[in-house]
């Protein structure tokens, strides 16, 4: 079989100013395609923009906040009308929101909702009737490993990201016959701003937006269904799903949670 050639497609990548967003776009230019950049922050967006530029891609930048639904569409329609498509969407924005349950509001969970989920969904919608109409398309669902194995104290986030998974698992099934493939990513820790805050065990290392970039680039030319990364964080996400008590100490014993470094709960990506 072929490999699938992104060169000439157009990606509408979602928090494209930092982190997972940024690096994802960075390559899939590479690959040869043009790029939509969203995000709330027109100046980092630009300078995305300057370096896709460089390596003779076109983009285009629509900045917009995800959790609102006029501007998702507002900015798949500048995407539209600018290429005439949309061949992939990968939804990255994000907020990291943690708080006790104990000390938990419902406006902690209602503001990461917003963005983790809603942002997400509010996405996907804005392109669906553009990807069914032509009955193709791939759309790429950023989670967390935190939507496989909540660590506490992170339930708001926890509560969005599971969330995206169960939102992905139906679009993987329902759009496979309108010939659109949908992919969901788990990535553990990521080093991006946000999670600056956060210093974290050994075992739960922070890995590179780049790796998930590049694991992302691989799931689209596969049409993977979901991705987990790295290695370690797979291998306990399946223990686990086997044995909950076993991955319940096994967070405990590693402090999973991490430490903190500042009073903020949690940065955003959007």
């Amino acid at each position: 079989m072929a490999r699938y050639s992104l060169q000439h497609r157009v990606a509408l990548v979602t928090g494209a100013s930092s982190g997972i967003g940024r690096a994802t776009a960075l390559l899939l230019a590479r690959q040869g395609a043009h790029l939509a950049l969203v995000a709330r922050r027109e100046g980092p967006l630009r300078e995305v923009a300057r370096e896709m530029e460089g390596m003779g891609r076109e983009a285009l930048v629509a900045p917009a906040d995800v959790t609102r639904q006029e501007e998702m569409e507002r900015a798949v329609a500048e995407t539209i009308a600018r290429w005439g498509q949309v061949d992939i969407l990968v939804a990255c924005a994000g907020a990291y929101i943690r708080a006790p349950v104990l000390t938990m509001t419902v406006a902690d969970v209602e503001r990461s909702m917003a963005v983790n989920f809603y942002g997400v969904l509010h996405a996907v919608r804005a392109v669906l009737p553009h990807m069914v109409a032509r009955r193709s398309g791939h759309i790429v669902l950023i989670s967390s490993a935190d939507g496989k194995k909540g660590i506490p104290p992170d339930g708001p986030y926890v509560a969005a990201k599971f969330a995206v998974a169960g939102l992905g698992d139906i679009l993987r099934q329902e759009l496979r016959p309108y010939g659109i493939a949908v992919t969901t990513v788990f990535p553990g820790r990521v080093d991006t701003p946000m999670i600056a805050h956060l210093r974290v065990p050994w075992i739960s290392a922070k890995i590179p937006p780049e790796a998930v970039a590049r694991a992302i680039l691989r799931a689209i030319r596969r049409r993977t269904p979901e991705v987990i990364i790295p290695l370690q964080v797979r291998l306990f996400v399946y223990l686990s799903a086997l044995c909950p008590s076993l991955g319940d100490w096994f967070t405990r014993q590693f402090h999973l949670e991490g430490w903190e470094e500042s009073s903020t709960r949690g940065g955003e990506a959007q």
